[in-house]
């Protein structure tokens, strides 16, 4: 009996008859028989998982990350020598668990290097740092030799959620509530004494300016006593000019 396959174009099929590849391709339509081919299918575009694990991190604080990936494969008749991705033609359904297990894998490179950065940090660094956290473990997930010898290209890595237990976060959000208090009794400490030192600049101004005044009513008084003393000095000097002629005169001519 000849059945006829049809493939889809974003999968790539690999015949095989009696355990030899015969045709490979990606979308390609044939007639088999069912008694002596087998057909793998792997597929082309883009595959996105999700996960969710606990990790510890450095100061020994559990910790679960949840996100998700994306990837392609990029040698599909490699992997099809690697792994069983064998279908049923009539209903496309694999007969392995192999399809899944390269999906598990992905995930697993992803905790692996995740968790060797995690345990690098502390807690608060971990929770604070998750778009960093996660470049990191993408850079080094894209160049793990495991998948490349798998033809797996990581396309994309996100941490949606970065959780401390929820005895942690309740003291973590006690901690930063206390901290914000301390913020807060700070901010109108300064407040407070930046009023007393603008008080204290306004007193310095006015002692300033009484002080000066004091100086110049000071000089004031000087220069009047002064003016005074050479006024006197000066009708002095005039009084004995008019009275110098009469010095010589004996007295009976004064009186008389």
């Amino acid at each position: 009996m000849i059945n006829y396959y049809k493939g889809e174009p974003n999968t790539y099929i690999v015949c095989s008859r009696n355990g030899k590849v015969v045709r490979h391709g990606a979308g390609i339509n044939f007639l088999y028989s069912p008694l002596t081919t087998t057909i793998a299918a792997i597929p082309l575009a883009s595959q996105e998982s999700q996960f969710i694990f606990n990790e510890t991190t450095a100061n020994f604080q559990e910790i679960s990350i949840q996100g998700s990936l994306t990837y392609h494969l990029t040698d599909p008749l490699e992997l099809a020598k690697r792994l069983d991705f064998t279908i049923t033609p009539k209903t496309h359904v694999y007969k392995s668990e192999d399809p899944m297990q390269l999906v598990q894998r992905v995930v697993n490179s992803v905790q692996a290097h995740t968790r060797s950065e995690v345990s690098r940090r502390p807690l608060e660094d971990a929770l604070g740092e998750v778009k960093d956290l996660a470049s990191v473990v993408f850079d080094r997930v894209a160049v793990a030799p495991e998948l490349k010898a798998l033809g797996i290209e990581l396309e994309g890595l996100h941490f949606t959620a970065v959780k401390a237990t929820p005895e942690m976060q309740k003291a973590l959000e006690a901690d930063y509530r206390e901290s914000l208090h301390k913020r807060a009794d700070q901010a109108i400490y300064d407040r407070r004494k930046s009023a007393v030192e603008e008080e204290r600049k306004i007193r310095e101004s006015e002692m300033n300016t009484d002080v000066e005044l004091e100086n110049r009513r000071k000089d004031l008084v000087d220069m009047q006593a002064e003016n005074s003393l050479t006024l006197a000095e000066a009708e002095a000097k005039a009084d004995e000019l008019k009275l110098s002629p009469y010095g010589d005169l004996p007295p009976q001519a004064l009186i008389g």
